[in-house]
Formats: C-alpha cells, sequence, structure tokens
C-alpha cells in the first residue's frame, strides 16, 4: 500500500468511526499523592465473571506509564452533563488537569464527584494495539447514580436518548 493509500483509509476509517457512538469517560490513577487522567472513547465491558474491562490508552501518555506502574486505575464514567470535565481531561498535562475540579480519593483511585459510574479496577494485562495499548482491568469496586451518559458521536459530545417502542 502506498503512502496515499495508507492515508485515504485513515481518513476513510476516522469518519467510519465518527459514525460510531462512544461513551465518554476519564480513566484516573494516583503517583505521589497527585492525580493524574485522561479522557477515553474506547472503553468497555469485557466481562461479568470476573467482571472486568477493557480501556485503550495512548501509547505515549503519562497516564500508561502511571497504570503500568501502579497496576491500578479508576474509570469515570462521565454524565452528559460532564463535557466540560471531558475537554480538560483530554488535554495534555498529567496532575495540572486535575487543576480546580474536585475529586475524592476512592479505593486509592482518584475519582470524580456526581459521574453516573464508578469503577476500580486492578490491571490484569496489556495488550499493545497500533498506537494504543490496550488496558484489561479487573473491577473491585464500581457504584452507579443516576444521570444520562456523555457520549462522542460525529465529531460532537451528546448523550443517549431510548426509541419509542413499536408495536405490531
Amino acid at each position: 500500500m502506498t503512502g496515499d493509500d495508507e492515508a485515504e483509509l485513515q481518513g476513510h476509517f476516522r469518519e467510519v468511526m465518527a459514525g460510531v457512538a462512544t461513551p465518554v469517560s476519564v480513566v484516573t490513577a494516583i503517583a505521589g499523592g497527585l492525580p493524574h487522567g485522561t479522557t477515553v472513547s474506547a472503553f468497555a465491558s469485557l466481562s461479568m465473571d470476573p467482571p472486568m474491562v477493557l480501556v485503550a490508552l495512548d501509547r505515549a501518555s503519562e497516564l500508561l506509564a502511571l497504570v503500568r506502574e501502579s497496576r491500578r486505575f479508576g474509570v469515570n464514567v462521565l454524565g452528559s452533563a460532564q463535557s466540560a470535565l471531558a475537554l480538560a481531561f483530554a488535554k495534555k498535562g498529567g496532575a495540572g488537569k486535575f487543576q480546580g475540579v474536585r475529586w475524592e480519593l476512592d479505593h486509592g483511585l482518584p475519582r470524580l464527584p456526581r459521574t453516573p459510574g464508578w469503577l476500580a479496577c486492578e490491571l490484569a494485562d496489556l495488550v499493545g494495539g497500533g498506537d494504543h495499548v490496550i488496558a484489561l482491568g479487573r473491577v473491585v469496586a464500581a457504584q452507579t447514580r443516576d444521570g444520562k451518559p456523555l457520549t462522542y458521536h460525529a465529531r460532537a459530545f451528546g448523550t443517549h436518548s431510548a426509541l419509542e417502542e413499536v408495536t405490531s
């Protein structure tokens, strides 16, 4: 495949993936008493027995290095009113992303308040995948609260709405 073909394929791939609605979460870890986090949209349930999830982290991210070292991470599943948090944690900057952001320790991991979902995970494995690494986490704590999820679709934040049931 030529460079032009590869660039064209990447462009088409990017457009297809923009059409897939994904949940938006902030993955967190702690090092030296300082919280670190990054926004991810590649997050999914993996297993019920045992409870496991997967998150994809950029190979060059500081957070991946911290997760690799601490063997633990938290997943803050964001709500529809938390797009500003998603944008703040999508920037580069390590612990500085938490400046002005309320957080608490939960199972020894940074947790953002008022998120519809929270998972504390122990790292089960790391699997390479292109320019990202997939962190497989064994869930050791889970908590939910009411609220619509924050999703990302067509390069915009939104939320899920149930369809009306069709009767025949």
